[in-house]
């Protein structure tokens, strides 16, 4: 059922490339404040907490909680005829919450506070010009 949820484009550049170009691996990095030693999210160039720009980047360990969710049983577009589906918030282990689906479960049995891990959708062959793709992160249950 989830695994025909549609997948990303090629790997956008600006601010928020590194992010996708790691998701073209399959690895879900975060950014990091070095001013106040805080992951967050959404990748942007300046801490959301001090407006520090001394940046790093770190591997998110893919362990999650779900925070919050409905699911979407009306969509349009390519969605359309794939509902129900999740669409969640999920609050990492680093401590970011971030927007995502819930994959590989009954909608009906996704609650609040359930363990999740990270899974990516399928990757796609490479651009003809040799650019790589990004990939979509989701979470499933934790098993």
């Amino acid at each position: 059922m989830s695994a025909a949820l549609p997948g990303a484009g090629p790997a956008p550049a600006g601010a928020d490339g590194t992010f996708w170009a790691a998701t073209a691996e399959g690895r879900l990095m975060l950014p990091r404040c070095e001013s106040c030693a805080k992951p967050f999210w959404y990748p942007r160039p300046f801490c959301p907490r001090c407006g520090g720009r001394d940046l790093t980047w770190s591997p998110a360990s893919g362990e999650a909680t779900v925070y919050s969710y409905t699911v979407v049983r009306k969509a349009r577009g390519e969605y359309r005829e794939l509902t129900p589906y999740v669409v969640a918030y999920v609050e990492l282990a680093e401590g970011p919450r971030i927007l995502t689906n819930i994959v590989d479960s009954d909608p009906a049995e996704v609650r609040i506070g359930d363990p999740v891990t990270l899974v990516f959708d399928v990757p796609v062959p490479e651009e003809a010009d040799g650019g790589a793709r990004a990939r979509l992160y989701r979470f499933r249950p934790a098993t």
